[in-house]
């Protein structure tokens, strides 16, 4: 079984994630995927229609002067 090991060759400087690294991944992937669904909602809620535009002489908004 020791050959085994040697054979593998493993680096016991070599980091990997491992399993905590793929859950915390997986929680926050579904925590995205959670808030782009909300946002979904709340933005289908939102109505985009504008204002009808005021009339000229009763805007009361300053207009650039020409010249």
């Amino acid at each position: 079984m020791t050959h085994l090991v040697t054979l593998a060759e493993l680096d016991e400087d070599k980091v990997t994630p491992g399993v905590l690294g793929f859950i915390v991944f997986a929680v926050m992937a579904l925590a995205v995927w959670g808030l782009m669904k909300s946002m979904n909602r709340h933005m289908g809620k939102v109505d985009f229609k504008e204002a009808a535009e005021q009339d000229a002489s009763g805007g009361g908004e300053a207009k650039p002067q020409q010249g």
